[in-house]
């Protein structure tokens, strides 16, 4: 995880601030999928152990048509034949199930369980839905007061609704799991499975990483991970699922192959581990930059001394080769702690301690207070202030949208692609005081309406500000139906995603509260 973009530069600032704060405190860190140990054991002055133990033996399998071959390698291509599929296929079967997906899953399922891993969330509710087309009707009639009962439940859990694609499946012990799903939906198909009542997940990569639900065979569907090839880590983790330790005595893997693609995934298969590399400088060094700032406020560094030293105890630190061209980690953290000071959230007061002696102190300003005090992104500081400001001149109470807007968070934005058709309805069925805390906000209803026509727009209009607003019409839909299902129905996205959104901007207006509550002090002491 330490790897993992964005939440791998808040575990890497946490850990730092752990070992540069305290001698005292045991941190223990373990993985499957690592490469470079030496660089972490280093950051974290670990000791290391390992061991390839593993108390379920996995065996790996690729599929090439309809031969399966066993990686091995001691073998000259890295593969060694294994067998032919035996399951016969009508012309029409082929043409539905070109990959054999059924014949692979029938070989285990039901008497052990299986897990699809597919490259989207549409292919998993498809192959789900298809493998039930063509499974005997015997599946059915196994542990089938218990699939009621799930079905009973998921049903109970939607408020009277169920995803027409379960309400097929699941009968046959089948089910897909992605983030499309809700929480609550999540968790009933997970202890379903790991009771025995499914016998069958199509997932997503996500499964891989966090949720601890091992198969005895698991099938990838194709070596993508959305449109991207995987990584080595991805596919490692995935078929790390197979073998379930005082379950199976065996676990398997098999990674569907084209044939176009078999020379990758012999690259794939027989690569190392990608190595695990300090995110403090990925997106314009947005990652240092909150660290900085969080030093500064914490009085963990009050100069800039002390922060060039607080940065020798970081990933970063330990991995020179990631630094721009021509530049030390000093260098670096002096260009970012000149940034903090350009955008008013850091100030530099110099202290005549002497004659011949001058302190540089570094100061936290009421800007970089209420930011880091509220976790908010700095990216969005400058943004979410300036919105502020412009709705203390004009905030319209008379309805909640305005607060809502105000509230919504800015890193789901990159995630809405608004229906337009939908946004031109939705919009027409605000109240006009609604309508006018679009027009505040600086979305046109002639902008809107061009949209939804088809129509050239020539106005200027914040692309981030449209796909704000359209969020926060989400959750005004929602603040009055409280039906995850009818505003998912309404905008036409997954209510995975309106949950998902509805749990985001409740933390962040617990960010944008603390952010006033700081800046509002602020200005009273002034």
């Amino acid at each position: 995880m330490i790897g993992e973009g964005s939440r791998g530069a808040i575990l890497e600032t946490t850990l730092a601030k752990i070992i540069y704060a305290s001698q005292t405190t045991q941190i223990i860190g373990m993985s499957a999928t690592l490469s470079n140990v030496g660089d972490l054991q280093q950051f974290l002055k670990a000791e290391y152990y390992t061991s390839n133990f593993r108390p379920v033996e996995l065996k790996e399998y690729i599929k090439v048509q309809d031969s399966i071959y066993e990686v091995d390698r001691s073998a000259e291509d890295g593969f060694t034949f294994s067998r032919l599929l035996e399951y016969k296929y009508s012309s029409n079967l082929q043409k539905r199930d070109p990959d054999h997906l059924i014949a692979l899953a029938t070989e285990v399922i039901p008497k052990y369980s299986c897990l699809i891993f597919c490259p989207t969330k549409k292919i998993c509710e498809n192959v789900a839905e298809t493998l039930c087309k063509y499974l005997k009707r015997e599946y059915k009639t196994l542990r089938e007061r218990e699939k009621q009962d799930l079905i009973e439940d998921l049903t109970n859990i939607c408020n009277g609704r169920l995803c027409p694609i379960l309400k097929r499946t699941i009968p046959f012990g089948v089910a897909y799991h992605h983030s499309g799903l809700t929480n609550d939906e999540r968790k009933q198909i997970e202890e379903a499975y790991s009771s025995g009542i499914l016998c069958l997940l199509t997932c997503t990569s996500t499964l891989a990483a966090g949720v601890n639900l091992p198969a005895r065979r698991v099938i990838l569907r194709a070596p993508y991970v959305a449109t991207e090839f995987m990584k080595k880590n991805q596919y490692k983790q995935m078929v790390g699922r197979a073998g379930r330790a005082g379950i199976d005595t065996a676990g398997e893997s098999i990674l569907i192959v084209q044939a176009k693609d078999k020379q990758l995934v012999q690259n794939l298969v027989h690569s190392p581990l990608e190595g695990c590399y300090s995110n403090l400088l990925l997106e314009c060094n947005r990652g240092i930059r909150s660290l900085i700032l969080s030093l500064v406020g914490l009085k963990i560094a009050t100069s800039p001394e002390e922060v060039y030293q607080f940065m020798g105890s970081t990933l970063l630190s330990v991995q020179p080769q990631l630094l721009p061209k021509e530049k030390s980690l000093q260098d670096v953290t002096v260009e970012v702690l000149q940034w903090l000071k350009q955008h008013g959230l850091l100030k530099e007061r110099v202290r005549c301690e002497s004659k011949h002696c001058l302190q540089h102190n570094l100061e936290i300003t009421p800007l970089g207070q209420a930011t880091y005090k509220g976790s908010v992104d700095l990216a969005y500081c400058d943004t979410l202030y300036a919105d502020l400001k412009k709705g203390l001149e004009g905030l319209i109470l008379e309805s909640c949208l305005h607060l809502l807007y105000l509230t919504t968070p800015y890193d789901m934005v990159s995630q809405c692609h608004p229906d337009w058709m939908i946004y031109f309805k939705q919009y027409n069925q605000l109240t006009p005081v609604e309508q006018q805390v679009a027009a505040i906000v600086g979305v046109p209803e002639s902008f809107i309406a061009k949209k939804a026509s088809g129509q050239a727009v020539r106005k200027d209009v914040d692309n981030g500000t449209v796909g704000r607003l359209y969020l926060s019409f989400i959750l005004h839909a929602l603040l009055k139906e409280t039906n995850l299902w009818n505003v998912a129905e309404k905008f036409n996205i997954s209510r995975g995603f309106v949950q998902t959104l509805l749990n985001s901007a409740a933390a962040f207006s617990s960010s944008v509260l603390h952010f006033c509550e700081v800046m509002y002090v602020c200005s009273v002491l002034k």
